[in-house]
């Protein structure tokens, strides 16, 4: 089995994920679901083996460095020449090796075709502050995050430095000088990198997850100090984000991280993919921007009151009112809107 005829089936067909596991066929997701190519082909362990060695040495991992059996888990990401780009996940189940290929295009996305708003894309024009994406893995986080850096790379001076695991699309330096770090190969993770990026005279610093306190702690510095913070969360939901990095810091900490959080904290995004009556994927957004309310919800810890100064805000959208738009539209099935809402019961009152 060779590797490159995988790929390039996996494209054409364009699958977003490759999946290379023993026990059963090679699968890719296309449009959400997941597809074996053949229940006939099952994969074994030595052909996962192979096929993963291959994946190594694409990457350019010489025979030295290939040592699958000594780590549990391996995270980079390659090019095929004339084809694309792909981030790599080589893991252990039931004692054998196995991969998760993500695809990614060469060509930077476009917004418009990816129904990213105005109102997001906006964002970009920010100078200092934090703005985070969130939702669930597989959302489209990185993406939206790359249409707006390639807006500001576009648009404006300055130097911007991403720090990712692994780099995902590559930009090129435009209006901007572009520095791209890859934990593991440019820095060793991500608290190392952020704290030499406040040193290497950063404009924007988009930082890949905000994944433990400290990395939570510099980036608000940083913001603090007039840099431009991107950054993304696991988390649905304005409210549910700002618990959640609040949370993560210890409790005698905490009322001093809502007032620097409530300064520094300029919008969060929250973003899910829904599939639409003809087979595709499309995005819901929640937008909520920080005003005067929203700092002092922040302030006097009562971010559950947050959903009602987003939906009652011009310039701002709960993730179900973007839902409701996109089943008036036609664009999505009753199902999915009631399946995907924030408020099952609520939207299908109001769906009727």
């Amino acid at each position: 089995m060779v590797l490159t005829e995988i790929l390039k089936d996996a494209l054409k067909k364009q699958a977003s994920d490759i999946f290379i596991v023993s026990g059963t066929s090679i699968g890719y997701r296309i449009s959400g679901k997941i597809v074996r190519l053949s229940d006939d082909e099952i994969l074994l362990p030595d052909d996962t083996n192979i096929l993963i060695r291959q994946i190594f040495e694409m990457a350019g991992y010489s025979k030295d460095q290939i040592q699958p059996d000594s780590k549990n888990e391996y995270d980079f990401s390659f090019s095929m020449a004339g084809l694309g780009r792909f981030r790599a996940n080589i893991y252990r189940q039931r004692g054998s090796l196995a991969a998760v290929l993500r695809t990614v295009m060469y060509d930077l996305p476009d917004y418009k075709s990816l129904h990213i708003p105005e109102k997001i894309m906006n964002l970009a024009d920010t100078k200092k502050g934090i703005v985070l994406i969130t939702g669930s893995a597989g959302s489209g986080k990185s993406t939206t995050l790359t249409c707006m850096l390639d807006k500001i790379n576009a648009t404006r001076q300055g130097h911007i430095i991403t720090i990712e695991d692994p780099i995902e699309f590559l930009h090129r330096h435009k209006k901007c000088i572009i520095s791209q770090r890859e934990i593991n190969i440019d820095a060793r993770d991500y608290v190392k990198a952020l704290r030499a990026a406040l040193r290497q005279s950063p404009d924007v610093i988009l930082v890949g997850e905000m994944r433990d306190y400290e990395t939570m702690n510099i980036a608000m510095t940083a913001a603090e100090t007039g840099q431009f913070i991107l950054s993304t969360l696991h988390t649905i939901g304005a409210a549910n984000t700002i618990d959640r990095v609040i949370d993560v810091f210890p409790s005698s900490q905490q009322h001093q991280i809502r007032i620097q959080l409530a300064m520094v904290l300029q919008a969060v995004i929250s973003q899910q993919l829904i599939p639409t009556v003809d087979g595709g994927l499309i995005p819901a957004f929640e937008i909520m921007n920080v005003n005067n309310a929203v700092r002092t919800m922040i302030r006097e810890q009562k971010t559950h009151q947050i959903d009602t100064i987003i939906q009652s805000s011009e310039g701002m959208q709960t993730m179900d009112t973007d839902i409701l738009r996109l089943y008036k539209e036609g664009i999505i099935s009753k199902e999915s809107a009631i399946n995907y809402a924030s408020n099952s019961e609520m939207m299908r009152k109001r769906i009727g």
